[in-house]
């Protein structure tokens, strides 16, 4: 095996498991609280928004394309369903169930315009997905009234503070985490053994194939967006169950974090490569980076600039593994 396809070994699932595996070892002696089993929990806990936004960011840019909104979108659902589920007008377990119904309609409603209005017009998802940016985060304010939600139904809040105890260690596992490997395990599914899965990888790989062999192209796009949408408006109710609250102010920067998590898990930001293996172990090293900076001591703004290198050092390798790649085959 030659050099070249060690390094492009290295910098897919297995090589980006090292990297997790040694930001680990490396924290863990430095700061010993870190491998501490409230610590763990702490950063489960603290992944699982990412992860869920992250596999619907997965979709997307599988085909090529890009979603910016996911921030915006996620403040957006979290309002809709805060003001479902503290309607007086409703029993809590009905409150419930139509809160996280609308959270999850809302996303898709917005996944859907995004996908839609970009391929009607075919205009660059990178616009469309920055104006939804604003849409949603006006329309979050708006129908809120720039104020936080909060005062949830007693078993809702139950659900996200649970935790399933692991036998012999001495952490948790909880809840939210997973649900949110469970997204994962399903959106892994659809890519590998379904049709539809196929075609994602397909048109990533050469869009005018597959048109020119008679298949939808429209469809599959604007389905990609919908299930980004659909990821984002669990990812809310998530946010939800962990915080207890809804804001039209949250979700600023997350839409970086799911796409460095995506590119360093090895999706290609050109289309046609990656998984969600990848994505859920680049989610995680974006998780203990944090964790581990802040047990360290380094500031807020330290750690922006540390995630801004981290995004700029992902789109590199993206561009050298697909160099490699082509040198390849």
């Amino acid at each position: 095996m030659n050099r070249k396809r060690i390094s492009y070994l290295l910098m897919g699932e297995a090589g980006i498991g090292v990297v997790l595996l040694a930001l680990c070892l490396a924290f863990s002696l430095y700061e010993p609280s870190f491998r501490g089993g409230n610590n763990i929990s702490n950063i489960f806990t603290q992944i699982s928004i990412n992860i869920v936004i992250s596999v619907g960011m997965t979709y997307v840019i599988l085909l090529g394309g890009i979603d910016l909104s996911v921030g915006s979108v996620l403040s957006l659902c979290t309002v809709v369903a805060g003001l479902v589920i503290t309607s007086d007008s409703l029993s809590p377990p009905a409150a419930i169930l139509l809160a996280v119904l609308a959270s999850l309609l809302g996303g898709m409603a917005c996944g859907l315009f995004n996908g839609w209005v970009s391929e009607t017009w075919r205009i660059p998802a990178f616009v469309v997905t920055l104006g939804m940016l604003n849409i949603a985060r006006g329309a979050a304010l708006s129908i809120s009234d720039s104020r936080t939600i909060f005062n949830f139904p007693k078993a809702f809040n139950a659900v996200g503070s649970r935790q399933i105890p692991v036998p012999l260690t001495e952490f948790n596992i909880p809840v939210i985490f997973v649900l949110a490997l469970a997204i994962v395990v399903a959106g892994d599914f659809i890519l590998r053994r379904t049709v539809f899965g196929r075609m994602i990888y397909a048109i990533g790989n050469n869009e005018e194939a597959v048109r020119l062999s008679g298949h939808d192209i429209k469809f599959f796009k604007v389905a990609a967006y919908v299930i980004c949408g659909a990821a984002v408006g669990i990812a809310a109710v998530l946010y939800m169950l962990r915080l207890n609250i809804a804001s039209p102010i949250l979700g600023v920067g997350f839409e970086l974090n799911a796409i460095a998590a995506v590119v360093i898990g090895g999706t290609s930001m050109s289309g046609g490569k990656g998984s969600l293996v990848g994505t859920l172990v680049g989610a995680a090293i974006m998780g203990v980076l944090n964790n581990g900076l802040l047990l360290i001591g380094l500031s807020d703004f330290a750690r922006q600039i540390v995630t801004g290198f981290i995004i700029v050092l992902a789109v590199v390798l993206d561009t050298y593994r697909a160099r490699l790649s082509r040198m390849l085959e």
